[in-house]
């Protein structure tokens, strides 16, 4: 058995029957057929999965590398690795003069898991970015590319969470960053920022990343444990009669996001504990893990804290974090 704890940011210390390190889709591609018979998980740094238990299977951390650099009269192209550092993609970025991931900055995590989660944050998804993703396709062993167009990238949700979770692994992202950059801080607190540059966002970004939200290399953690909602005109305007404080984010004329940390800390859980799993003393989106915690004390806790917002708001939370059982992923 192998240990998982040093390979999801939570920490529980929990095994996996195998480990195997991905430096190439050739490495998969090798072996689709059995890895496709069995129960396995495909890792970038575990920073938005937590392992609640011991996996009755192999784990495949990917560890693909490389960045290409082409250039266009417009536009920057990037082909980048899956086991590419987010963060230090951005930096490197900035780095060489080429603008666009800045309000992406700390966002923890691979490039390939980028697309599957479609990060955001600061009024910007990764998505907008994307032009390409090749892969390994398990039913076939052949390894494809998938449009932009085809991804079918939403709020934090993509193909890969959808049609093609647990069937493909992801082995290149390609970007287009366009050279006619236009700062975009019109959110929270880059509003601050008089005629930003694109080092300004990022340095704002990471020092309110920084004060906001716990390390998990000091206390476990996954970032944010829940998807901030998105629901019906209707519902928020009942829910903002009874509530005239509640923010909002309208997406459309029909549908309008809300803080999902909003409900977590009117309803009193900022600091609840269940055993070692603590809702965070100041960012109640973040579930933290004391060093002591379980599997099961964070599914009790997120359980709680999912039936009272949908008994006091009528809302359903959605975990954003991938909870993974024995055999593979479950929701709260």
């Amino acid at each position: 058995m192998y240990s998982l704890q040093t390979l999801h940011t939570f920490g529980f210390p929990v095994h996996a029957a195998n480990v195997q390190l991905v430096t190439s889709l050739q490495d998969i591609q090798q072996n689709w057929q059995e890895i496709k018979r069995q129960h396995h998980y495909i890792l970038g740094e575990g920073s938005n999965t937590v392992f609640l238990e011991n996996f009755l299977g192999s784990i495949y951390k990917i560890a693909i590398k490389g960045i290409s650099l082409r250039e266009t009269d417009q536009d920057f192209i990037l082909k980048v690795g899956a086991g590419e550092n987010w963060h230090q993609l951005v930096e490197w970025c900035l780095s060489q003069g080429i603008a666009g991931f800045e309000n992406l900055a700390l966002i923890p995590g691979t490039v390939g898991a980028a697309p599957i989660q479609n990060i955001g944050a600061y009024g910007v998804e990764v998505e907008q970015f994307i032009t390409s993703i090749e892969y390994l396709c398990l039913a076939s062993g052949t390894i494809k590319t998938i449009a932009h167009a085809d991804c079918e990238f939403a709020y934090r949700d993509s193909i890969f969470k959808q049609a093609l979770a647990g069937q493909i692994v992801i082995g290149y992202v390609t970007f287009r960053l366009c050279k006619n950059w236009v700062a975009n801080a019109n959110y929270a607190e880059l509003r601050e920022l008089p005629k930003p540059t694109a080092q300004d966002i990022f340095n704002k970004v990471v020092q309110v990343r920084q004060l906001k939200l716990p390390d998990p290399r000091k206390v476990g953690n996954a970032g944010s444990f829940f998807k901030n909602p998105i629901i019906d005109k209707a519902l928020f305007e009942y829910l903002q009669q009874r509530y005239p404080s509640l923010p909002s984010y309208p997406i459309d004329s029909q549908k309008v996001k809300v803080p999902a940390a909003w409900f977590i800390d009117t309803l009193g859980f900022k600091g609840r504990s269940v055993g070692g799993v603590q809702c965070h003393v100041s960012q109640p989106l973040v579930l933290t893990n004391n060093g002591m915690g379980n599997g099961d004390e964070l599914l009790r806790l997120a359980r709680q804290i999912k039936q009272a917002v949908k008994e006091h708001f009528l809302i359903e939370l959605e975990n954003e974090v991938q909870l993974v059982s024995n055999t593979g992923l479950i929701r709260v």
